[in-house]
This record gives structure tokens, sequence and C-alpha cells, in this order.
């Protein structure tokens, strides 16, 4: 090829943060080409990573697991020489990356792993933060182009350590949004506005960027996609994975995994990850939310079913004046103990709720 001026970049992966990375590199001034497995009808859109590789110097990845990853540098693999700087950015095992990284070494080519923090927002500002790994010497010759994209760049260490870290921190991220999740759900289950919540949380030494973030559309249920899901999802796998392959016990990250995977299976992938709040949380999520009007027969039909709950209770007699007080229940280790004050509360709440409605005039027809 003839000698260029100026260097190219290659972009490979066209999701949310390739997007956004692609026109903050151009923005920047870099002529950029880029591939994804879906066309797109964006300017320099090539034919393949291998006809991508002739045209760039530099070429990041922005796959979304293992096996794309694997794949695409295969691909990269037969047109890549020394010139090149690869530059992965993929959440997958460190095996795979140290993989990867074998596999462009063998071509004469060098390689730096960048894992990133930050999601749709950051990649269209230009505000991720890169962890990186590799030889320095080729950090260096890359920082401008990562320096297009990022607020930071923390050197890691060796190719895989960088990786390792951004797993950790996921970790921690999902752990974190879970144990929100539950929170809000026992806040407004004993009925604390979740306003009051957030408050509590805003001066409390555990809240985060992260959950400054979430919450708010956690209680308006607006699972509007900036890190999905399946993503996610598949973070935590390959930290369960690593886990089990080095004797380590993960139980907080194996649970943030299963309320993952059932968002997953109810095919609920390419939501925001705190969809994970969809177990918990009432259909509405609106704090203003007004108990819809009910026809006669709506109100027959509750006035009975409350009369059937409460009559299911031992204790309580036919006008829903029994003894619910004094009601017992058995503990998990088979004692006997005197009722709660929740369990005393709901009782009388559902004796109150009847007598409302049956002093309510409804139609004199029996169903």
């Amino acid at each position: 090829m003839p000698h260029r001026k100026h260097k190219n970049v290659g972009v490979i992966g066209l999701g949310i943060i390739g997007r956004g990375v692609t026109a903050n590199l151009r923005r920047k001034g870099f002529s950029v080409f880029v591939w994804s497995r879906t066309p797109r009808p964006v300017p320099n859109f090539v034919g393949s990573p291998a006809e991508l590789a002739p045209l760039c110097d530099y070429i990041q990845i922005y796959v979304s697991d293992d096996k794309a990853l694997l794949q695409t540098v295969n691909q990269l693999s037969e047109k890549l020489a020394k010139r090149h700087i690869v530059i992965a950015h993929s959440t997958v095992a460190p095996d795979s990356m140290r993989a990867a990284a074998k596999i462009v070494a063998g071509r004469g080519a060098r390689f730096i792993e960048a894992p990133f923090t930050g999601s749709k927002a950051a990649a269209e500002k230009g505000e991720l933060v890169y962890y990186v790994g590799g030889d320095e010497a080729a950090l260096r010759d890359a920082r401008p182009i990562l320096e297009a994209s990022s607020k930071e760049i923390i050197e890691i260490g060796e190719v895989g350590q960088a990786t390792a870290i951004k797993i950790a921190t996921n970790m921690v991220t999902a752990a974190s949004v879970q144990a929100t999740a539950e929170a809000l759900a026992l806040v407004q289950a004993l009925g604390v506005p979740p306003e009051k919540f957030v408050k509590a949380m805003q001066a409390n030494a555990s809240y985060s960027t992260t959950l400054a973030m979430k919450i708010p559309k956690m209680i308006k249920r607006d699972f509007e996609p900036h890190f999905s899901v399946k993503h996610m999802l598949k973070d935590m796998q390959i930290a369960n994975q690593v886990g089990l392959s080095l004797d380590v016990d993960l139980g907080v990250t194996a649970a943030a995994r299963d309320r993952l995977l059932e968002q997953m299976r109810s095919g609920r992938g390419d939501d925001d990850y705190y969809a994970v709040a969809r177990k918990y949380l009432p259909e509405t999520g609106s704090t203003g939310y007004q108990e819809p009007q009910m026809g006669e027969q709506d109100e027959q039909a509750k006035a009975s079913a409350i009369a059937v709950a409460v009559e299911s209770f031992p204790g309580s007699d036919s006008t829903g004046a029994g003894q619910a007080e004094s009601l017992p229940y058995t503990a998990p280790d088979g004692e006997s103990k005197e009722a709660t004050p929740l369990r005393r509360g709901l009782l009388a709440q559902l004796r109150r709720r009847w007598r409302q409605l049956l002093k309510q005039p409804v139609s004199s027809e029996k169903g």
C-alpha cells in the first residue's frame, strides 16, 4: 500500500458503544472505516474485517462476547502486519483475551486489551473509562485513539489483567443494582414513598453514580437500554465460571446472574439490566398511581373476594370481627409464635375494606 500521512482507524462492531466511539473519532478528525455483522448505511462501511485491515493502522473491536472476538481476530489475522495495533474492547474471559492477543502477535502486529466502563451516554459524549493491558509502547502509540472516546485511561498490567478488573467491577455493579431493586420492593411493601428512599440513599455512603442513574428509572419502570440484560448476564456468567475454575465462592454474583437470567428467559434481554426490578416493583411504577374506578359488578366481586380472604383466616368470624390480633403462625423452626404486627395489620385492613364495600349500594341481583 502507498504510504499514508495520516493513520486511519477501523471500528468493528456498531452497537450502542461502537456508534458513539465512531462519531467521536470523526469529530476529532480521524478517518474511520467501519464494519459490523449487521450492515448499516453509514460512511466507509466495508464488506468484512479482512477488507478493513488494509485500510487502517488501528483497529478497535467492540463485539459482544468471546466467540465474536475470536472470530473477528481470526478474520483479521490474514491481513495484519507489523504496522497494525489491534485494540480489543470486549468484556470476555481473560483466557479469551489472551488467545486473541496470541493470534495478533502471530502475525507480527501489536495487541492492547481495553475493556471499558460507561454506557450509551458516556460513549456519545466521549467519556468512557478504559482499563488497559498490554505492551507499553503500543499503548503510547494508541493513546490518541483511546483519548478520542474517553475521559480516563487506567493502565492495569499485562493482557488478561484489565479484563479481570472489568469483570470484577461489573460484579459490584450488578450486585448493587440487584440489592437496590430488593430494597425498593421492601420500602414500597411497607408503604413508604419511594422518593423518601431516594432521598435517604443520596445521603448514604453506599450511594453511587450508577444508583443515581438507575433508581429513578427503576421507579418509573423505564428500561430503555444503555447496558442490556443480555450483556450483563454474559458478564456474570463469565465471573461465575472463573470463580468455579479458581474454587472461589461467588454467592452474590450467582444470585445476580439468576435474576438476570429470569429476565432473559422472559424475552427482556434487550432491556437495560436494571430491569431485574420488574420482579419486585408494581407494574405502575408510579408514586402517584391512582386505583381505577370499578364498575358495580367489579365491586361485588371484590367484596366477595375480600370476604373469602377474611373468612379463610383462623380466628375470623363471618362479620370480620374475629380475634385476628391473637392469630398464631408457625415459625420456620416449627415453634408457634404470636402473629407479627404486619400480619395483624393486614387482617385489620381486610376487615375495614370489606365493611366499607358492604356499606356501599350495590345491585340486588345475586351472582
